[in-house]
């Protein structure tokens, strides 16, 4: 489809030209330039569905800022990764943390806000005019899934006018920010689940605690008629089932059905393994947090998983109660491997869990199952916007979809 005719076709390298707009790479620090303080240094891996994931960034010590010149970040800015997933980016708003950008990454930056729209040229990185011309480039072809920082400041644009690029931004931000909500929402879930297991399986301030007495044990005092378990035995184990599928095969069976990597969905598939509700423990790769934990999973409902997760479901004890267990343990001594690190299945069996009796157990399970149903709806309501998200798009920076059709969608976001 044409796009509408008060759309102006220019390319990034006259917007370049005429100081609307600057797209530029990433400085190119050295490792011994790192410190334990100072801002993040951004790279390929620290962008995931528009956001920054920044737990594991090294830090740039803020003493040295002067030396990188334009390549901090600033409010505005979109930032992609040129290199291997195109079309992975995010865009900084105000409330983004200020970072340092790596040679990994490209960032988009608006001179002239009174032409264009930051947030709509985040959009467009994000649409098919974008994805086109990026696997069409000579960069592209010589190097799988790459482009360039000089056929990025020569590709066609076709521009709306300004309060065109305003409202199509604004409705595809409006998503963004339900999207945005919703995992608060799930955070603050998550939070109040740890904060009762605490009480109850730390502090041991259970309900009825106090005609129950403190027993020695191997894990200290536990309160009496509880049982030092394992996960081993406290859980069943389908790995069994696991099976990878290759880049070209998930290529050749997508679908609606989540594919689980070791820490994180990879793609979507036609087909499943499981359904049910289950826990994914990370067994090589990226398996410990920053705060030493095991990368953990929640999956429910249909989904496929390869070989890189451990998969469990609660015996002894309930799934829900197992993910809130494990996510407390300190799991490195049962890591193997320095160049790849790995947590085998014997030692995640090893990992030691209390199990109280059954009539608290059940208590504990009917407060959280709740907390876990409107976490488990919250996801699946993401899903669903990001889906929509994702199909409109692409109708509205190349025009498809007109100014009247904008607003019935503001308005539906609005309600």
């Amino acid at each position: 489809m044409m796009a509408p005719s008060d759309w102006t076709p220019t390319t990034t390298g006259d917007l370049i030209g005429d100081g609307k707009l600057e797209v530029g790479d990433g400085y190119r620090a050295k490792n011994a330039e790192f410190g334990p303080t100072g801002i993040p240094f951004l790279r390929i891996r620290n962008l995931d569905d528009g956001h920054l994931v920044l737990d594991e960034a090294d830090l740039f010590p803020e003493e040295h800022l002067a030396r990188v010149g334009p390549k901090i970040s600033q409010p505005g800015d979109c930032v992609i990764a040129p290199k291997a997933t195109i079309g992975r980016m995010a865009y900084l708003d105000e409330a983004a943390p200020r970072v340092l950008y790596s040679p990994q990454v490209s960032y988009w930056r608006v001179l002239d806000r009174a032409a264009l729209d930051s947030r709509f040229i985040g959009c467009w990185l994000r649409g098919k005019e974008f994805e086109t011309q990026a696997f069409q480039t000579e960069s592209s072809t010589s190097m799988a899934d790459y482009i360039n920082l000089r056929d990025q400041r020569q590709m066609r644009v076709t521009m709306p006018p300004l309060d065109v690029q305003r409202k199509i931004a604004a409705v595809l931000a409006a998503y963004d920010e339900l999207i945005e909500n919703n995992l608060r929402r799930i955070e603050i879930l998550e939070e109040t689940a740890q904060v009762v297991y605490r009480e109850w399986f730390v502090n041991f301030r259970f309900p009825g605690h106090e005609a129950v007495a403190l027993v020695d044990s191997p894990l200290g005092p536990i309160p009496d008629g509880w049982d030092k378990s394992t996960v081993g035995e406290a859980a069943e184990n389908f790995d069994r089932l696991r099976k990878p599928l290759s880049k070209m095969q998930r290529a050749e069976m997508q679908g609606e059905y989540p594919y689980y990597g070791a820490a994180k969905v990879f793609d979507y598939v036609n087909d499943y393994i499981f359904d049910g509700e289950y826990l994914l423990v990370a067994e090589d790769g990226s398996v410990v947090t920053l705060d030493g934990h095991p990368v953990l999973q929640l999956a429910s409902g249909k989904f496929w998983a390869n070989n890189h997760t451990h998969i469990l479901r609660g015996s002894a004890v309930s799934t829900h109660h197992l993910y809130l267990a494990l996510s407390r343990v300190q799991i490195m001594g049962y890591v193997t491997g320095a160049a790849q690190p790995k947590i085998t299945q014997g030692a995640l069996n090893r990992v030691p869990l209390l199990v109280p009796p059954p009539p608290t157990r059940d208590q504990f399970d009917q407060l959280i199952r709740p907390m876990f149903g409107l976490r488990q709806n919250l996801l699946v309501q993401n899903e669903n916007l990001r889906s929509t998200r994702d199909l409109l798009l692409p109708r509205l920076v190349s025009g498809e979809i007109d100014l009247s059709e904008l607003e019935i969608e503001t308005d539906w976001l609005a309600s």
